[in-house]
């Protein structure tokens, strides 16, 4: 017999229920944890304002402790017929407790038990992409350090343009990613509120203490408009997906550089063999595949704001079953960009640098705009000087002085990584605070 919390005495057809289920048993597993926390936190507060006694509180509580620890030793299940982790935590109770248990869910909806979960579940989350950001980031800015001497052509249009180094190549993306952690921080803030206390929708006539779960769960302030709170289901994961298209993006872009200077043509870097793939047929080839899946994974998330938008875009207000379906989309995208990030780590902790790149004849006219500001630098108008190095240029007489003398703050010579890495800092401790 199917078990749901909303069971009036009929069995629904299965064939419906399978259907609107969907995959909710297993991504709910993932919310298990909070979804005990949660509970914790709301029957302490009825007990405060009277609708649960001292005695039931002390029989409640390490009834769910041990509920918890079951999920954190991996031994939380939900049950075949359990329509969902809050069901199963109930049933759990009651089973084991009585009617005791059955009195946890007054003043409370399962629409703001899921929406507690979910922003419980996210806030965690984008702690954890932000912990695997800043590994990257630290890794991206000690490789830009390390190689920031070696120079390497500049591109526009995908066409030799002026000396660019690797120090800056590195640094780059080290600096993009920050911009990508105002993006998680973003997001971490709107996760970061509790809609206990909303109900359905529409609040409760019992005086629950939201001010209190909100201490007890650690979020920064209430949703404080009751309705407003059920609007955040789809807005927070809304910002999830977009903080999470945001690093996708610089590690997607990264990614295509480095399948671009491993390929022979170019030949900057190179990884050793066991990180490389080789080909069926071509005794030569080294593949770079990890680069490659990462690239389009990468891509794939960027598509998880379009997606979110697609399917709430035409819900009206209050709760609909549609909103459910977020989680099959946004729940694996969590996991897929903290894989993909710290892929990105191993890689990069295993990279290899070509020296003397511009060395080569082939990139003698990537100094020309050297030359030109040197002859500036010397006194010589400067639309006289690029016409005298371009008059060069044509004519193939134009022999390069090879110096490269960038000083000013963010260049080749002054990469900035000390206050690159205050950016990343500052944003660290924004959400390491909440």
């Amino acid at each position: 017999m199917a078990k749901q919390l909303w069971n009036k005495g009929f069995e629904p057809d299965k064939s419906i229920e399978e259907f609107t289920v969907g995959q909710d048993r297993e991504l709910d597993l993932r919310l298990a944890r909070y979804d005990v926390l949660g509970s914790m936190a709301h029957i302490t507060m009825l007990e405060k304002i009277g609708l649960l006694t001292q005695d039931e509180l002390d029989i409640l509580l390490p009834a769910l402790e041990e509920i918890l620890e079951s999920v954190d030793n991996g031994e939380f299940v939900i049950e075949d017929g359990v329509e969902d982790v809050h069901s199963q935590v109930e049933f759990l109770l009651t089973a084991r407790l009585g009617d005791v248990g059955k009195k946890i869910h007054s003043g409370r909806s399962r629409n703001d038990q899921v929406l507690v979960d979910l922003k419980l579940f996210f806030r965690d989350e984008l702690r954890r992409i932000a912990e695997a950001v800043e590994r990257l980031f630290n890794c991206l800015q000690s490789l830009s350090e390390e190689h920031k001497d070696k120079l390497m052509p500049g591109y526009t249009h995908l066409q030799v343009a002026m000396p660019s180094s690797f120090g800056l190549w590195f640094g780059a993306y080290a600096e993009s990613l920050t911009d990508d952690m105002q993006m998680v921080l973003a997001a971490y803030n709107i996760a970061n509120q509790n809609p206990l206390g909303s109900a359905a929708g529409y609040g409760s006539s019992f005086p629950l203490d939201r001010e209190m779960t909100t201490e007890l769960l650690g979020f920064a302030n209430p949703h404080y408009n009751v309705v407003a709170a059920q609007m955040s289901r789809g807005k927070t994961e809304r910002a999830v997906a977009s903080a999470i298209a945001a690093v996708a993006s610089t590690l997607g872009h990264l990614a295509m550089d480095v399948c671009q200077w491993m390929c022979n043509n170019f030949a900057f870097i190179s990884f050793p063999d066991e990180l490389t793939t080789g080909s069926s047929i071509m005794p030569h080839k080294k593949n770079p595949d990890v680069f490659e899946i990462m690239r389009g994974k990468c891509n794939r998330l960027q598509a998880l704001p379009n997606e979110l938008t697609v399917l709430t875009a035409n819900l009206p207000l209050g709760y609909n079953r549609d909103l459910q379906l977020m989680k099959d989309i946004v729940f694996p995208a969590t996991t897929e960009l903290i894989e993909c990030l710290d892929m990105a780590v191993y890689m990069l902790g295993n990279i290899r640098v070509k020296d003397n790149i511009l060395d080569d004849p082939r990139y003698d006219y990537i100094f020309t705009v050297e030359d030109v500001n040197r002859l500036v630098l010397e006194g010589m108008p400067f639309r006289d000087a690029y016409r005298e190095v371009g008059m060069a240029v044509q004519e193939k007489r134009y022999k390069p002085t090879r110096e490269v003398k960038h000083t000013h703050l963010g260049s080749i010579g002054n990469l900035a990584n000390d206050k690159i890495a205050r950016k990343m800092e500052g944003l660290m401790k924004e959400i390491e605070k909440n």
